[in-house]
């Protein structure tokens, strides 16, 4: 058998600092060889090149800003607007267009006037629709390098963890432990909806969980736990999933029952928000979270095996103060499930004699009629009517006015 090569050689390293080297080091020789064979002009060349260089994104950050000063109430909650002009990157650019602008200036066109404003004005149009269209967009490894230096990309993982780790292993199983539930517990039948066979996963934006619902709201009450399911997962014989089910009261004190639990991950994401070795503050993590229900969300619509078994609650925590939010949000679901789900009336077979006939006096479902086996003739005493000229019986109908 070969050995296993070394954890070192498996892990791949954080990238290094080698393309800012060798760009540095690019530029200062191609300085270098202007001021050789152009002496006279080499602040004006390099001014009108960093000017050319910094108009570009500064229009495209313009571009950008106006989208985000479109959507500014609820992409930054009431932050400055200032915010957005930083976040696009026009603080930066200004700085530079300033700075080359001033330097050109003082230093002097090496090109006509004509010749120089007619490239001011094409480089940073031509710049701004390049990277709208995607000609000059950021590469693959560039991507990757600013989310692995920024370390905000975890809530795709997060998401596809609690899917395929979780999710998509207790799912199908959960009508059987709820009918299982049901037969054990006689009780608590008649607080099972139409729509509370399910599981209700919370999502709070702010991902600050409660080990205990009923510290959140103390009309979510806790009732009992579902019948254990087992699964041998990665090495471990029979890991036991539960489920805790919840009884909701409303504000008249009518009760019903609902498997209610936190989406586990988000624990993960406020630890990170608080180790400040993470570099993880508050915004990004807020961000995540929102990322993080988005990519669950699309996992859990394209799984058939999963379908009709969830509800995915996303709780604002713009309701912090409302001590009974949360039994509000889960009701609210509730009844939007009960609404949107319409039971079928069950079917009752009729008992059978030994012949294959139906009993004489065996109970039938409301609404059926006794059929019987023989068939039967219908006579109606109504005159014949004509096919060509229809009657009009509606109310309301003149004749006098028709023709």
């Amino acid at each position: 058998m070969q050995s296993l090569r070394s954890q070192s050689e498996l892990v791949p390293e954080p990238r290094g600092r080698l393309p800012k080297v060798c760009a540095v080091a690019a530029a200062a020789v191609s300085i270098a060889m202007t001021a050789i064979f152009v002496p006279g002009r080499l602040v004006g060349w390099v001014s009108m090149a960093t000017l050319l260089l910094s108009l570009g994104p500064l229009v495209h950050g313009c571009f950008l800003c106006l989208d985000e000063l479109l959507h500014h109430r609820n992409r930054y909650r009431g932050r400055s607007v200032l915010q957005p002009l930083c976040d696009c990157g026009l603080r930066r650019s200004v700085v530079w267009v300033v700075l080359s602008a001033l330097l050109l200036c003082l230093s002097g066109s090496p090109l006509p006037p004509f010749h120089l404003w007619t490239l001011l004005w094409l480089c940073p149009v031509l710049h701004a629709a390049y990277r709208s269209l995607g000609v000059l967009s950021p590469s693959e490894l560039e991507l990757s390098d600013v989310c692995e230096s920024r370390r905000t990309n975890v809530a795709h993982g997060l998401a596809w963890s609690f899917y395929l780790g979780y999710l998509q292993l207790v799912l199908p199983n959960l009508e059987e432990s709820i009918s299982a539930f049901c037969a054990s517990h006689l009780s608590s039948a008649p607080l099972w909806s139409r729509g509370s066979r399910r599981l209700f996963i919370l999502v709070p934006l702010n991902a600050n969980i409660s080990h205990k619902l009923e510290d959140e709201d103390e009309r979510v009450q806790f009732y009992d736990n579902l019948p254990n399911s087992r699964l041998d997962r990665a090495g471990v014989r029979g890991r036991v999933y539960k489920h805790s089910v919840y009884r909701v009261l409303s504000s008249k004190g009518q009760a019903q029952t609902c498997v209610v639990e936190y989406a586990t991950p988000l624990l993960t994401l406020y630890g990170m928000s608080q180790d400040a070795s993470a570099g993880f503050g508050e915004p990004q993590r807020r961000q995540q979270v929102l990322l993080f229900y988005r990519t669950l969300q699309e996992l859990l619509e394209r799984s058939l095996e999963c379908r009709n078994k969830y509800t995915l609650i996303l709780l604002n925590d713009e309701h912090e103060g409302d001590p009974h939010y949360l039994s509000q949000c889960i009701l609210r679901h509730l009844q939007q499930q009960s609404r949107e789900e319409y039971p079928m009336a069950p079917v009752i077979p009729l008992p059978q004699q030994e012949g294959g006939g139906s009993l004489p006096n065996a109970p039938m479902a409301p609404g059926q009629q006794d059929l019987s086996p023989e068939p039967t003739l219908m006579f109606s005493l109504d005159k014949p009517r004509s096919l060509r000229d229809p009657m009009e019986v509606s109310e309301g109908y003149n004749p006098s006015c028709t023709g």
